[in-house]
């Protein structure tokens, strides 16, 4: 079997402020079959999902905070079901809500809330990690921690290939071990450089982690376009395939190797296409 391949907006995000409607037909037009949003830039999502509906795209998901899920999930939620999303993903959580901080707890009630209301609208819930869950709670990953607190009805998964390999883990394996919970799976390709994992890491993904020195481009990491990287992309559709994945979903944080990131979103999907079988 072959996956249907969605790109995640946010990847895009400047094309998307300029020209939301130009930069969706675009990405149909690389060879997308669907779209996760980062933001809906202003636009309404009535209109949204006629765009979608016009150049032939699939919308898939979205990523939303918890901080914005909780402020207002019912509006929220509401909008991305319109659209026509099954599911919203936790992007990122803050340091105070993860396992093992003093807001963790009453972010899994608020967790809880929020997927009660989800289901009314027929949305899944996703979260999608970084590489810091992978720190240990009580003898597990905090990733495995979180998964364990809340049930397969409350919270899926949505790996990030690239996070896991840098917490320590083989994507494939961490994927097949959620088997049944793994319905979107993020590809991510990067590049160590020879300072392997530096402070420069999470300025990548816009935040600041006090990291000031620059570093030459063959010394630092970088997220590349799939097939660019260290990840074992093969290995890791025949994962997805055991896991029961639905959707494979391309991600790059930051544009690299020269390319700008509709570049880079092109040469991901053309990648895909010969793997992809």
């Amino acid at each position: 079997m072959s996956f249907p391949i969605a790109l995640q907006l946010y990847s895009v995000r400047d094309d998307m402020e300029k020209d939301f409607s130009g930069t969706v037909k675009a990405v149909k037009d690389m060879g997308y079959d669907g779209v996760e949003f980062a933001g809906l830039y202003g636009n309404d999502p009535e209109e949204v999902k006629k765009i979608l509906e016009a150049v032939g795209l699939e919308p898939i998901s979205a990523h939303v905070s918890y901080e914005d899920l909780s402020a207002d999930p019912e509006k929220l939620i509401s909008d991305y079901a319109k659209i026509g999303c099954k599911y919203i993903a936790y992007p990122y959580m803050v340091e105070e809500r993860r396992p093992g901080a003093p807001l963790f707890e009453e972010t899994v009630a608020g967790m809880k809330k929020i997927a009660a209301i989800a289901e009314k609208y027929g949305v899944k819930m996703l979260y999608h990690n970084h590489d810091f869950e992978f720190k240990n709670i009580e003898g597990v990953h905090a990733l495995d921690y979180l998964y364990q607190t809340l049930s397969p009805d409350e919270l899926q998964t949505e790996l990030d290939t690239c996070w896991v390999n840098v917490g320590g883990e083989d994507p494939a394996e961490y994927i097949v071990k959620y088997s049944g919970r793994a319905p979107i799976v993020h590809l991510k390709d990067f590049h160590k450089g020879s300072a392997g994992k530096s402070g420069k890491l999470y300025n990548l993904i816009g935040i600041d982690d006090g990291a000031q020195e620059e570093e030459k481009e063959e010394e630092a990491f970088s997220f590349r376009p799939c097939g660019s990287g260290v990840q074992d992309f093969p290995d890791i559709l025949e994962a997805c395939k055991k896991a029961g994945t639905a959707w494979v979903v391309v991600e790059q944080d930051m544009p690299s190797m020269g390319k700008t990131p509709m570049e880079c979103a092109k040469m991901s999907i053309d990648y895909l296409k010969t793997i992809n079988k």
